[in-house]
C-alpha cells in the first residue's frame, strides 16, 4: 500500500500561542526601541484554543498539522524543565490523534529561551549542547507520539539575513529579500538604541545578542548545523521510529542569460552549503513562497507591474514545484513541503494560489519524486515576527479582540485538493 500523502497547514508556537514570556522574542518585542512594529501579546491564543483550531482543520478535510513546541516554555531556565509545559504539548498531540490528524512537530521555530541569548545564543558552541539537551527531553517524554520531528525551522535563515543586512538597515528598503517578516522602516538611531537595550535585557554585550533571527556568517551557520546533528542523535536514541529532519528557506532562482553562475552561487549559499549536514536525515522540509529572477549582479526585485504579495514577494505559485525538483537532484530522502502560501487579504486570490501551487506539487509526486506532504502556511492569521499582525497568510481569520475564528474559503479549497490527491497518488 502506498504511503499516505499528508495535506495540512502549519503554525509556529510563538506566532500563535500568545504570552510566550520566557522567550527572546518577547523580550525584544517589549523594548522601548524595539525592531518589532508591535508586540505579540496574546497572539491568537492558540495555547488555549488549539482544540478548536485542530478541529476546524480536520473538519475541512485536512489530515496533518505542523506545529511548534516552544523551547522557552519547556525549559524556561537553563537545565530546568517544566512538566506542565510538556503535559500541554502531550494534550495537543492527543487532540491531533483524536481528530485523525498526523502531527509534524518543530522543536525550534525562530524563538529561543531568553536565558540562551545571555550564554551566546546561536553563534556560540554552547547552543549545540543546550539544543541537544532540550531535544532529548522532548523525545524522551513525547517520542512515542511523534511520527515526524523537524529540529530547526529554516536553518539557513541566518546567512540569508546576513546577505541583506546592510539593505535592511536602510529606511524604506523593500521587503521580500528573505522569507520572514522584517521591519524595514527603522532608522540607524533607533537600531543602535535598540541594540544597547537588547544587551542590557540579555545581560551581555549589545554586539553579542545572537538570537536566531540575527545575521550569521557561514562559520556561525556551522554551529547551527552541529546543533541540528546533535539533536538528531538524541532524538534517535529516544524514539528511533520517528522521522527526523529540518527545514530550509528556498527561493526558486531563475537565471536570465548571463545569470547562470550567479544562480549557482545563490543556490549553493541557500542549499548546497547545508547539504552535507542533512544527507543522513529522513526528510527535508522545503519552504518556498516565490521565485527570484537572477542576472549577473544577483537576484532582481520583481519587475514593475508584476503582482506582489503583502510581503513584497512576486506572486508566483508555480515556484514550489520548481524548488522540489531542484532539491531532489541532490537530496535523496523524503521531501515535505513544510511551508508554502501567500500573504494577501484577498482570499479568492489565496484559493487560486493554492490550486496552482498544489498542482505543481502533485505533478512532482506523479513524476516519482519523493514528496510526501504539503503544509500551507498558515493555519491562522498570526504574528509575522518584526512585521506584526498586518500580514495575513491564514486559512482561518482571527478577530484578536474576541479571538473568534472565521474559516476562510481557502481552508475548504485545500481540503478538496487533499481529497483529490488521495484519488491520484
Amino acid at each position: 500500500m502506498a504511503e499516505k500523502f499528508l495535506t495540512g497547514a502549519a503554525t509556529s508556537a510563538h506566532q500563535v500561542e500568545g504570552n510566550n514570556r520566557r522567550s527572546d522574542c518577547w523580550v525584544m518585542e517589549n523594548l522601548k526601541h524595539s525592531d518589532f512594529v508591535e508586540p505579540s501579546g496574546a497572539a491568537v491564543d492558540h495555547y488555549n484554543r488549539y482544540e478548536e483550531d485542530i478541529r476546524l482543520l480536520a473538519q475541512a478535510g485536512l489530515d496533518a498539522y505542523r506545529f511548534g513546541i516552544e523551547w522557552a516554555r519547556v525549559e524556561p531556565s537553563e537545565g530546568r524543565f517544566d512538566p506542565e509545559a510538556i503535559a500541554h504539548y502531550r494534550k495537543v498531540l492527543a487532540c491531533c490523534r483524536d481528530n485523525g490528524v498526523t502531527p509534524v512537530v518543530t522543536l525550534h521555530h525562530f524563538s529561543s529561551p531568553a536565558w540562551l541569548i545571555g550564554k551566546g545564543g546561536w553563534a556560540k558552541p554552547y547552543v549545540v549542547e543546550a539544543f541537544a539537551r532540550y531535544a532529548g527531553y522532548v523525545a524522551q517524554n513525547l517520542g512515542g507520539e511523534l511520527p515526524f520531528i523537524c529540529t530547526i525551522n529554516e536553518a539557513n535563515m541566518g546567512y540569508q539575513l546576513k546577505k541583506i543586512a546592510a539593505d535592511m538597515m536602510k529606511a524604506g528598503q523593500k521587503e521580500g529579500g528573505v522569507q520572514v517578516g522584517t521591519n524595514t522602516n527603522l532608522d540607524m538611531k533607533k537600531i543602535i538604541r535598540g541594540m544597547f537595550e537588547q544587551g542590557k535585557a540579555f545581560h551581555c554585550s549589545p554586539f553579542a545578542v545572537n538570537t536566531f533571527l540575527k545575521p550569521r556568517s557561514q562559520k556561525q551557520e556551522r554551529i547551527v548545523m552541529e546543533a541540528h546533528r546533535a539533536a538528531v542523535r538524541e532524538i534517535r536514541k529516544a524514539c528511533p521510529q520517528a522521522k527526523v529532519g529540518l527545514t530550509l528557506s528556498l527561493f526558486d532562482y531563475q537565471p536570465v542569460q548571463g545569470g547562470e553562475e550567479m544562480d549557482k552561487k545563490l543556490w549553493q549559499e541557500d542549499f548546497g552549503f547545508y547539504l552535507p549536514y542533512i544527507q543522513e536525515d529522513d526528510f527535508l522540509g522545503v519552504q518556498n513562497y516565490s521565485r527570484k529572477i537572477v542576472d549577473r549582479q544577483g537576484a532582481r526585485e520583481p519587475a514593475p507591474g508584476m503582482p506582489v504579495t503583502q510581503m513584497g514577494y512576486e506572486d508566483y505559485p508555480a515556484s514550489i514545484g520548481h524548488v522540489i525538483r531542484r532539491v531532489a537532484e541532490s537530496f535523496h530522502g523524503d521531501l515535505l513541503v513544510t511551508e508554502n502560501g501567500i500573504s494577501t487579504d484577498d482570499d479568492e486570490r489565496r484559493c487560486a494560489f493554492l490550486e496552482e501551487a498544489f498542482a505543481s506539487v502533485r505533478k512532482c509526486a506523479e513524476d516519482g519524486l519523493p514528496v510526501k506532504g504539503y503544509f500551507c502556511w498558515s493555519l491562522l492569521d498570526n504574528f509575522e515576527w518584526q512585521a506584526g499582525y498586518g500580514k495575513t497568510f491564514g486559512l482561518i481569520a482571527v478577530d484578536r479582540s474576541t479571538q473568534r475564528r472565521s474559516p476562510k474559503q481557502s481552508l475548504y479549497v485545500l481540503g478538496k485538493l487533499a481529497s483529490k490527491m488521495e484519488e491520484t497518488i
